[in-house]
């Protein structure tokens, strides 16, 4: 194992999970639907803490995995959460409840983030978290600036999609989203960004202020 695998492994297993997060994170691996890395999910957790967020709007709700570490962190949080798919919100529901997490801070849509995201009031949102259907990622985050509040935090979960973008070589559709996403970031005025590479990458971007 190299240097930075055993890196990326320490960081991981160094993230204590609650039981309600663990028991999601197993239901998610047999389900097939990969979550976020205990890493990722630990950082989701200090922003939303850090940001003291009130709105949090997510696409790609899963099982709930990603939703359990930002609403146990910003206890005042409401989450509105986005899937095509109602069985895994149906499971996510589940998790919250066992979690201690109250109904009435949990907003679950089913339908395609396209469809759903351009409805969502600008503005209004502190954290806008992304991990779904890795070909529209700069659609997303386009709707995601929008949903932003001045000064929010727009998160974007596999950022470097499996070592993919870092390789120039590699020209996938689902990569090349991502590195034009980060290239086309990088150049603006508007935003402050970087990008942690624990898990598959965590690209965070800040809304600037007037």
């Amino acid at each position: 194992m190299s240097e930075h695998d055993l890196n990326w492994k320490y960081v991981d297993d160094s993230v204590a999970m609650t039981e309600a997060i663990a028991k999601a994170r197993q239901q998610s691996l047999e389900l097939g639907v990969e979550p976020v890395s205990p890493a990722v999910g630990a950082q989701l957790a200090v922003l939303a803490a850090a940001s003291r967020a009130q709105a949090i709007i997510e696409v790609g709700t899963g099982v709930g995995v990603s939703g359990l570490w930002m609403l146990q962190a910003a206890r005042r949080a409401l989450l509105t959460s986005i899937d095509t798919e109602t069985e895994y919100q149906q499971h996510a529901r589940q998790h919250f409840a066992d979690a201690g997490i109250a109904a009435a801070r949990v907003r679950l849509i089913a339908g395609r983030a396209s469809e759903v995201l351009p409805r969502m009031n600008e503005s209004s949102y502190d954290i806008v978290f992304i991990d779904a259907d890795a070909p529209s990622v700069i659609e997303y985050a386009e709707h995601g600036l929008r949903l932003a509040k001045p000064g929010g935090i727009v998160l974007v979960a596999r950022a470097l999609w499996k070592g993919r973008v870092a390789d120039p070589a590699r020209r996938d559709e689902s990569a090349s989203a991502y590195r034009t996403l980060i290239a086309e970031l990088a150049t603006s005025t508007a935003v402050a960004t970087a990008i942690t590479p624990a898990g598959d990458g965590l690209l965070q971007i800040v809304k600037l202020g007037a």
